[in-house]
C-alpha cells in the first residue's frame, strides 16, 4: 500500500476512534473562556493605559466569544445524521455558520477601522494622551495566548474535518495579528507618536476584513457544488483505474458538499461479465475510495461495458 493510501486509512482511523461530541465541547469551552478572560484584561488595559487601539483590541476578542458559540453550533448541527428532511444529512450547516462567522468579522473590522480613521482623520493629535504600560503588557499577552488558541484550535479542526472551527481558529490567528498592531501602535504613541494608536486600529481592521474575505470565499466554495480541482480528481482517477477489473475511467466529477465529497463516476468494465460479477466490482471500488479518500462522503459508480474492438 503507497505511503499515501496509509495515510489516508490512519486519518480515517482515527477519526472514527475520537469522542467528536466531547472534543467539540473541550474546544468550545476552552475558546470561550479564554476569549472571555482577555475581552476583560485588555478592555481594563486599554481605558486605564488610555489605548484606542487596546480598546478596539478586546471588541475583536468579544467577537471571537461570539464566532465560537457560532461555530460550536454549526459543527453540532453538521454531525447530526441524515433524516427524512435531509437524506444527503447536514453537513453544510458548516457553511452557512462560518459564512456567519466571516459577516461578524468583517463587521468588526468595519467598526474598528472606522473609529481609528475618524481619529487620524480629526487631524487633533495633541489632545491624545500617551497609552500606559499596562496597554503594552495587554498586547504582549494578548499576541502570545491567542497564537497558542490558534494552534490549539486548528489542530483539532483538522482532526474533527471541520471548516466552522478552522474559521474560528483563524479568527484568533487574525486576534493575534490584531494584537500585534496594537503593540507596534502603543509602543509607538508612548515614543510621542499618539496617533500611532489609531494608526494600529487600521491595521487591525485590514487583518480582520482579510480573514473574513478568506472565510467567505471557504464557505461559499462549499456551499456552491464546486469542483474538488483538477489534483484531486487525478489522484482520484488514477487510483479507480488501477483498481482490478477496471478497465477505463469514462468520466469522473466530483463536487463539495460542506467538507465532504460527492463523486460521480462512469467505468469501462468486460461487457462479458454477469451483472452480479459487475456489482461486486463496483461495490469493492466503492468501498475502497471511501476508505483511502476520507473525505468522500459517497461515489456514485456507473458501469459501462467494454468495447470488444478496441
Amino acid at each position: 500500500m503507497s505511503a499515501n493510501k496509509r495515510s489516508s486509512t490512519e486519518v480515517t482511523s482515527v477519526q472514527k476512534n475520537i469522542n467528536e461530541p466531547a472534543i467539540i465541547r473541550q474546544v468550545s469551552l476552552v475558546s470561550i473562556i479564554g476569549n472571555i478572560v482577555l475581552t476583560v484584561f485588555k478592555l481594563f488595559a486599554g481605558i486605564v493605559g488610555h489605548s484606542s487601539a487596546m480598546v478596539s483590541d478586546s471588541v475583536h476578542s468579544l467577537s471571537d466569544v461570539v464566532s465560537t458559540l457560532i461555530a460550536f453550533w454549526g459543527v453540532r448541527m453538521s454531525k447530526k445524521a441524515a433524516d427524512k428532511s435531509h437524506p444527503y444529512g447536514h453537513e453544510r450547516i458548516e457553511c452557512v455558520a462560518s459564512l456567519v462567522l466571516g459577516l461578524l468579522l468583517m463587521a468588526t473590522g468595519v467598526g474598528i477601522g472606522k473609529v481609528g480613521l475618524q481619529t487620524i482623520l480629526s487631524g487633533q493629535y495633541e489632545t491624545l494622551a500617551a497609552p500606559g504600560a499596562i496597554a503594552l503588557a495587554a498586547a504582549v499577552v494578548s499576541i502570545a495566548l491567542k497564537e497558542a488558541m490558534f494552534w490549539y484550535t486548528r489542530h483539532y479542526a483538522k482532526l474533527l474535518n471541520s471548516a466552522a472551527f478552522m474559521a474560528d481558529a483563524w479568527h484568533h490567528r487574525s486576534d493575534a495579528f490584531s494584537s500585534i498592531g496594537s503593540l507596534l501602535g502603543i509602543g509607538g504613541a508612548m515614543l510621542g507618536f499618539p496617533v500611532l494608536d489609531s494608526v494600529a486600529s487600521v491595521v487591525i481592521c485590514l487583518c480582520i476584513l482579510k480573514v473574513a474575505y478568506d472565510i467567505l470565499k471557504d464557505a461559499l466554495t462549499k456551499m456552491l457544488d464546486t469542483s474538488c480541482g483538477e489534483d484531486y480528481e487525478r489522484q482520484l482517477r488514477e487510483y479507480i483505474a488501477a483498481q482490478e477489473d477496471v478497465i477505463r475511467v469514462d468520466v469522473l466529477r466530483s463536487r463539495m458538499f460542506g467538507n465532504r465529497v460527492y463523486v460521480d463516476l462512469e467505468i469501462e468494465m468486460d461487457g462479458d461479465k454477469t451483472l452480479r460479477e459487475s456489482h461486486a466490482v463496483a461495490e469493492r471500488i466503492h468501498d475502497n475510495v471511501e476508505t483511502d479518500f476520507p473525505n468522500v462522503k459517497h461515489i456514485m459508480i456507473h458501469v459501462n461495458p467494454a468495447d470488444t474492438e478496441s
